[in-house]
């Protein structure tokens, strides 16, 4: 994207229909090229600053995690809680703890409103596949939930992505399998500041803009 200091009408003229510009920091548009940018769907993005880029990430430290599942994954859960416990996590149990079936959106939903509203670092919800729950989850404003089976895409997840909800499939992964993606999901941060930037844009996409 190109970038400005200064816009003035004949530079907004210049800039493709339904573009997208960065104003730096203490930048200014004059009212002309305000109107013109505006008729030309330009979409005017200020340039964060770092610390607000950094606000995005997930904490790289999970002391406190909210985990949930459906009737497929009871028993996954359950041994996970208590391997997270052992760990000194401390963990909040949304349900459900029968076989009885329920809906894995309103599990999903449960887990995602804790993380979306602060009250855990981390989430995690479990399903048979781990893929309904994941989309459930991100209909959330603020999660972003990725389906995992392997350690390697946990790490991806949350060091290039900003992962703040791990879904995992209870049919596809054994007891110890989940233990190495979740161990592997919780101790890894996001740094780079090449990633985190693109934070802000899945942000940006969020809002619908």
């Amino acid at each position: 994207m190109k970038r400005f200091q200064f816009i003035t009408e004949a530079d907004a003229r210049l800039l493709d229909e339904g573009s997208r510009v960065v104003l730096l920091p203490g930048g200014q548009v004059t009212p002309l090229a305000a109107d013109t940018l505006k008729a030309r769907r330009v979409k005017l993005v200020s340039e964060l600053a770092d610390a607000e880029a950094l606000a995005l990430a997930p904490a790289a430290e999970v002391k406190r995690l909210v985990i949930g599942s459906d009737h497929g994954g009871v028993a996954l859960k359950a041994t996970l809680r208590t391997w997270l416990r052992g760990r000194g996590v401390a963990v909040h149990d949304v349900g459900t703890d029968s076989t009885d079936p329920v809906d894995y959106p309103d599990i999903a939903a449960l887990v995602a409103r804790a993380v979306a509203r602060g009250e855990a670092d981390a989430g995690i919800v479990i399903d048979g596949a781990g893929l309904g729950s994941a989309m459930a989850a991100n209909k959330l404003r603020g999660i972003r939930a990725a389906m995992c089976t392997t350690p390697t895409l946990a790490r991806y997840a949350r060091q290039h992505n900003g992962a703040n909800v791990l879904a995992l499939g209870a049919t596809l992964l054994t007891d110890e399998e989940a233990r190495e993606v979740v161990d592997v999901f919780l101790t890894t941060p996001m740094r780079e500041a090449r990633y985190l930037r693109r934070l802000v844009k899945i942000r940006d996409l969020e809002a619908g803009q």
